[in-house]
């Protein structure tokens, strides 16, 4: 184990059981985000909105995304095409915060309301457990 400025790092067991909860509950928390969309009936009013902000065939882009918050996590939970269905719901988040919270600001509660700091989080999760899982890795 290496000292480093901040002080010594994480065992390699260690790190790779952390990353793995990450990619657990990152999965679970856009899995749950996905169905209860469905369930709620929030599709068709996510493609009115889509809609109203210009996308083509805002229904069909808002069933896209839900199938994926559905299929993307039973595949990061299963370790299939995990390094895909991050990039996925990465693509998802970043336009989400895009047009939905970066208009609010940074807080989600608190200091605001709505901002981008659990979609930075989440992009931070799936980026990390991306990488972890990219393809060609020895």
């Amino acid at each position: 184990m290496t000292t480093h400025l901040l002080g010594p790092a994480a065992t390699p067991d260690r790190a790779a059981q952390g990353l793995e909860l990450v990619r657990i509950v990152t999965a679970l928390l856009i899995l749950v985000h996905g169905v209860y969309r469905a369930l709620a009936g929030g599709v068709a009013p996510f493609g009115d909105w889509l809609d109203g902000l210009g996308f083509p065939m805002g229904i069909a882009w808002a069933a896209a995304v839900t199938a994926i918050e559905w299929v993307g996590p039973v595949l990061i939970l299963t370790r299939r095409w995990v390094f895909w269905a991050c990039l996925a719901h990465m693509g998802i988040l970043a336009l989400g915060l895009v047009l939905v919270h970066l208009p609010f600001g940074w807080f989600v509660v608190g200091a605001g309301r709505n901002g981008v700091e659990y979609s930075v989080l989440l992009l931070t999760c799936l980026a990390a457990t991306a990488w972890a899982y990219r393809p060609g890795r020895s």
